[in-house]
């Protein structure tokens, strides 16, 4: 399904569910303007899809004392397929990086890594993130103050 198949009803359904996934389907239909069932059907429909992924609980980091955010450049040795799929395979594994990113431009990944504070990120900088399969160089940025985030209900 992409989303030239999806209409008004089915974007307001994902802009109100990206805002409040436990939203009732009664409260969601009222909104969206049509009953119940059709509701529930086209809800259903963008599960099955894949068009909604899942459903899961939003977690303030900065409450459990997770308010250090690094963004990292990591240059690789080596940028054949296997070796990135070496690379993504072991990032994967480590919990403190958020997001990563194959890049296309001077450096191959781009990670965001949450840690508690500055010591923390040095110490998983030079244990665990320099010893990552073919890295051969790290640049890090240490974000200041978060603007933005979590956005992808404004693009609905």
């Amino acid at each position: 399904m992409s989303s030239d198949d999806l209409d008004r009803f089915d974007h307001a359904i994902l802009r109100i569910m990206a805002a409040d996934g436990r939203i009732s389907v009664t409260n969601l239909a009222r909104q969206i303007g049509l009953s119940k069932s059709p509701t529930q059907a086209r809800l259903r429909r963008l599960e099955a899809t894949g068009v909604i992924s899942g459903y899961r609980a939003m977690i303030d980091p900065i409450r459990l004392g997770l308010d250090h955010v690094s963004f990292v450049e990591v240059r690789l040795s080596d940028t054949r397929e296997a070796a990135l799929a070496e690379f993504n395979a072991a990032v994967r594994r480590i919990p403190e990086i958020e997001q990563v990113h194959l890049i296309a431009g001077n450096f191959d990944y781009l990670m965001k890594i949450r840690n508690r504070n500055m010591n923390d990120y040095r110490q998983m900088l030079a244990d665990r993130i320099s010893t990552l399969p073919h890295v051969a160089g790290t640049s890090t940025y240490v974000a200041m103050q978060a603007v933005k985030e979590n956005a992808a209900e404004d693009t609905l």
